[in-house]
């Protein structure tokens, strides 16, 4: 077998690897992204479950993030990947269908990493809204100001300024749940890097170049974030 350099099996030439472990990195990114879409969907209903005055909601969404926040994230996407196929399986069965029906790979990832990650971003919008200030609020309501109307304008604004540090580690976890979704079959980067080195023999090259597109991915998030939590904290006084 002939031997190739580190940088022509990483480079972009006919025997590179360079624009597939690119591919496979912009295909963590996609299904981090959904994700993260997700659980903010998700963690939204949930704060507002843990934030309401019925008993019943508050029971279920505290189970809910109990349950979520405890259980392994892989044990969550097995339960999303198996249990999802055996119920197409069973679908499948009503219509003539045989044999093992697999759910998409990228879509079951996504789920359940929204699924995941909700239960956390659930956390950081309940802690934010506990940060309002009820004098705005009940300003708000003494001059009528309908609850859509208030959410929009004084609610949302202000949750989301606090929440940009909890959710900037929420992104942490979530890039790194991703590689978990490697177990389905989706090609992303760190499943390309398996495939990588299980065909040239050289698992440390292919391992450390997944490594170091892993630490860009999170170093330019962070400074996003960053940017993003000093956008938003224009013209706010900070406590010294």
């Amino acid at each position: 077998m002939q031997q190739f350099s580190t940088f022509e099996l990483l480079g972009f030439g006919p025997n590179g690897w360079g624009f597939a472990l690119l591919r496979a990195a912009g295909m963590t990114l996609a299904v981090a992204i959904c994700g993260f879409l997700a659980g903010a969907v998700i963690g939204t209903l949930v704060a507002w479950a843990k934030l309401s005055h019925s008993r019943i909601a508050r029971v279920i969404a505290d189970t809910y993030t109990t349950v979520l926040r405890g259980v392994p994230d892989l044990l969550i996407i097995y339960l999303f990947y198996f249990g999802g196929s055996a119920a197409l399986g069973a679908i499948g069965a009503l219509f003539g269908a045989t044999g093992f029906i697999g759910v998409p790979a990228f879509a079951t990832g996504a789920l359940a990493i929204g699924v995941v990650s909700g239960a956390y971003q659930a956390e950081v919008y309940r802690g934010s809204y506990q940060m309002l200030s009820r004098g705005e609020l009940e300003a708000a309501r003494s001059v009528g100001m309908h609850r859509w109307l208030m959410f929009r304008r004084i609610v949302a604004p202000q949750v989301l300024r606090y929440a940009i540090p909890g959710l900037g580690n929420v992104w942490q976890l979530i890039l790194k749940e991703s590689a978990l979704i490697s177990v389905t079959g989706l090609v992303e980067l760190l499943r390309q890097s398996q495939i990588a080195a299980g065909s040239t023999r050289r698992p440390f090259d292919f391992y450390l170049a997944a490594a170091a597109l892993y630490l860009v991915i999170t170093w330019v998030s962070t400074l996003l974030f960053r940017r993003a939590e000093e956008h938003s904290m224009r013209g706010i006084r900070r406590p010294v």
